[in-house]
């Protein structure tokens, strides 16, 4: 017997989509709602409101206040505990595993994913290939954000409050090609990564060294870190630089489809080159 996991596209349920609809609103809403105006914000029949925050209430996933005649509906911690056991269980190093062995495979170079820790970036994960030459990146390796691409791709995603914090710590690398340290030009550099969709750093922090990276996304959407090739500055121009570059930011989707991001809520820019 078929278990429906082929065969097309199937429709989505409405009830659920209604479900999920309503324990949103009561999460996002900034005081408790009474059934009315749950329906009203929503859109969904008064009826079908009720039987859903009814039956959330008896999953434990909503409560009410009763004042007087009227009762107000708002949600419970369980949500909490379901989010914090799930955090528990997403592990950025074993997260795309094996699409980042292929693609450093296909392209000889290895793949790193990257989380920004005050103003480094931190290496998480490595997809090495095999080879006699090595590059000096391992998981636990600590950068300055600014001069490597995976922090570049983090940066041109952060809120303005969160960026302007790091912007007094910018750093001069010491390759033959490294920018100056002016946060405006800095600023202007994170708007042209926002709208490529990755970012390059090109023997900027070290001689003989480039990287390409794009970044990936929570479930709410916001920035949670970036996917980056690293090779010498040789060998990573022309079409494989270009693959790296596609290579990435598929990653980048997948990891943020992976923690919960829709494709809906991923920046427009965040396209295959």
């Amino acid at each position: 017997m078929s278990d429906g996991g082929s065969g097309g596209e199937r429709p989505a349920s409405t009830g659920v989509d209604r479900t999920l609809t309503v324990l949103e609103q009561l999460v996002t809403a900034e005081e408790d709602l009474t059934l009315t105006a749950l329906a009203k914000v929503t859109r969904i029949p008064l009826a079908t409101c009720a039987s859903i925050v009814y039956t959330l209430e008896h999953r434990g996933y909503a409560t009410r206040r009763v004042v007087g005649r009227s009762h107000f509906w708002r949600p419970t911690l369980r949500l909490y505990s379901l989010a914090s056991r799930l955090v528990r269980k997403v592990d950025l190093s074993q997260i795309a595993t094996a699409e980042m062995r292929a693609l450093g495979e296909e392209l000889g170079m290895p793949v790193h994913i990257g989380v920004l820790d005050g103003a480094s970036v931190v290496y998480v994960a490595k997809a090495a290939t095999p080879g006699f030459i090595q590059f000096d990146t391992y998981p636990g390796k600590v950068a300055p954000f600014d001069l490597t691409a995976l922090g570049r791709a983090i940066a041109a995603h952060l809120p303005d409050g969160e960026l302007a914090v790091l912007l007094p710590q910018l750093r001069t690398g010491q390759g033959p090609r490294a920018l100056g340290s002016s946060p405006e030009a800095f600023k202007e550099l994170l708007a042209r990564v926002r709208a490529d969709g990755y970012a390059i750093e090109d023997e900027e922090e070290q001689a003989e060294i480039s990287c390409v990276a794009a970044p990936f996304f929570d479930a709410d959407g916001r920035v949670a870190g970036s996917v980056g090739v690293t090779g010498f500055a040789r060998d990573l121009v022309g079409d494989k630089r270009d693959a790296a570059l596609t290579g990435v930011v598929r990653l980048g989707i997948v990891i943020s489809q992976r923690l919960g991001c829709r494709t809906g809520a991923l920046p427009s820019e965040l396209v295959e080159p």
